[in-house]
């Protein structure tokens, strides 16, 4: 368990504590680096592994090797430092969906100090210029095709794709800085990162209220990758293989959200796994590459899987998935009948599933095996390190053992704060580093996380309090449901009903 020892469990199997009306992990605790001057990029690239291959682009096939991204990474860090005079503390931005580029900028800003924020391709033009106007970004990045959504901004964009001939493109500065840094033999210029700096800052709606930016520090995201190398056993897989075995991910997660950021386009590349990009969704293709590429690892949300259960026999007839041994869903707890449907038409995947937020810098619980995932309904077990409160709303009272209220964590991965936001911050972290969810759960006791519904989307009916959640999952159990959400009965509706 992850609680200090000094602490007395009153059960164990629920790892709660009466004395402080604390919930703590039954995981075992992840390894931190005791170094404080350490960048999430630096610990990334310095932990061992024989694998080649670190993306694969399914769009057109091609291949990134570990070697030639260190080698782009350090490149484009010499020519931010060096050319653009980019330090600690200054803010990047990243217009673009997924691609080989992603990483390799992302990396390379954090290894300076300096902090990356991603965009939504498809946030419109007003959006992207509030989130410029708040972030202050020296320099953007953006494929063509996205650029012009900055016009105006007074941001400086480089291009990451083909060149226009008047703007700087991504591919210049990974050669400029090559050819610096070979003539001149020069080290990059970076300034002391520490852990508790600012890495990333990822806009969110957080846990109450309008787009904030969610403050990401280097230590947040190292606990982070600590917990999906955990999570998936990878380092034990690599080494019981010998280092042949090659885990395969494919990322169907957008790599501006905190999750693809922090796992697919960074973090699982500490274990030397592969990860196949794909630009945009298609189930066709995503299938395709799953085939193409052997995957092993298959993130998705609840109505992918559904849709996988409903045309089983035809995706066997027509795609190789025998590679396949994991799916990973998250966005909302799995029912019974879908989980036990997709056991029957693939018995060899094993369904994982995860709870978390951009605050908690993604996971903040998890089911990691069939025995956990067949607890129906659940989030699964809080992360690694990771502590639990559950809180009467009105009263502020901390709740036991399966008694619902809102949803407090706290641990290395809880964010720093909201951007420039103080009030923000000040309602959603506590004084002692409690993360207040908005989300309204329970945990039961053998320790699992059951989310009810967000805090304010409980529909009140004669009384009662509904969670659209749950109808939501029944519905999704009727064969002709792709997917479902459930809202209150609009004012006007309701003064028809008798």
């Amino acid at each position: 368990m992850a609680q200090d020892s000094s602490i007395s469990i009153d059960n164990p199997k629920s790892g709660y504590s009466s004395i402080n009306s604390t919930f703590y992990s039954k995981r075992p605790s992840i390894p931190l680096p005791p170094n404080t001057s350490l960048d999430i990029t630096t610990f990334i690239s310095s932990r061992p592994h024989k694998s080649t291959t670190a993306f694969i682009d399914a769009s057109n096939g091609r291949h990134l090797s570990y070697s030639d991204l260190w080698s782009s990474v350090d490149s484009l860090s010499h020519s931010l430092s060096s050319t653009w005079n980019i330090r600690k503390g200054h803010v990047i931005l990243i217009l673009s969906p997924n691609s080989l580029s992603f990483p390799i900028v992302c990396l390379s800003v954090m290894s300076l100090g300096a902090v990356i924020t991603t965009a939504n391709p498809l946030n419109t033009t007003r959006e992207i210029r509030k989130q410029v106007s708040n972030s202050d970004p020296k320099l953007a990045f953006a494929t063509p095709e996205l650029a012009h959504k900055l016009t105006g901004s007074g941001v400086r964009v480089v291009l990451l794709g083909e060149g226009d001939g008047k703007t700087t493109t991504l591919e210049e500065m990974v050669k400029e800085g090559g050819e610096r840094k070979e003539k001149e033999g020069m080290r990059v210029m970076r300034d002391r990162v520490d852990q508790n700096d600012a890495a990333a800052l990822l806009y969110s709606s957080g846990t109450t209220g309008e787009s904030k930016g969610v403050i990401s520090s280097h230590r947040n995201m190292i606990a982070m990758v600590q917990v999906i190398i955990g999570r998936f056993r990878l380092d034990d897989e690599y080494q019981r293989s010998g280092g042949s075995l090659n885990n395969v991910f494919i990322c169907t997660v957008p790599m501006f959200h905190i999750y693809g950021l922090v796992a697919f386009a960074t973090g699982l590349l500490a274990a030397g796994a592969t990860v196949v990009i794909l630009p945009k969704f298609e189930m066709h293709d995503l299938l395709l590459a799953i085939s193409k590429y052997k995957v092993s690892y298959f993130p998705l949300v609840p109505p992918i899987l559904v849709a996988m259960v409903h045309n089983a026999d035809q995706i066997k007839k027509n795609y190789d998935l025998s590679s396949l041994r994991h799916v990973l869903s998250g966005g909302a707890p799995l029912g019974k009948e879908v989980i036990e449907g997709f056991m029957e038409k693939f018995p060899n995947v094993v369904i994982m599933q995860g709870y978390g937020l951009t605050e908690s810098t993604a996971i903040g619980a998890s089911t990691d095996c069939l025995e956990e995932s067949r607890k129906y309904g659940t989030a699964g077990l809080l992360s690694p390190s990771t502590e639990a409160k559950i809180v009467d709303p009105v009263s502020g009272k901390s709740l036991g053992v399966n008694q619902t209220g809102e949803l407090w964590l706290r641990g290395p991965t809880v964010m720093k704060g909201y951007f420039n936001n103080d009030e923000a911050t000040a309602s959603t972290l506590t004084s002692d580093g409690w993360l207040k969810t908005g989300d309204v759960c329970y945990i039961d006791d053998d320790g699992f996380l059951f989310v009810i519904d967000r805090l304010k989307e409980l529909i009140k009916y004669k009384g009662y309090q509904v969670p659209p959640a749950e109808l939501e999952a029944l519905l999704l159990t009727h064969p002709e449901i792709a997917d479902a959400a459930v809202i209150p009965e609009l004012s006007c509706l309701q003064k028809q009903v008798p």
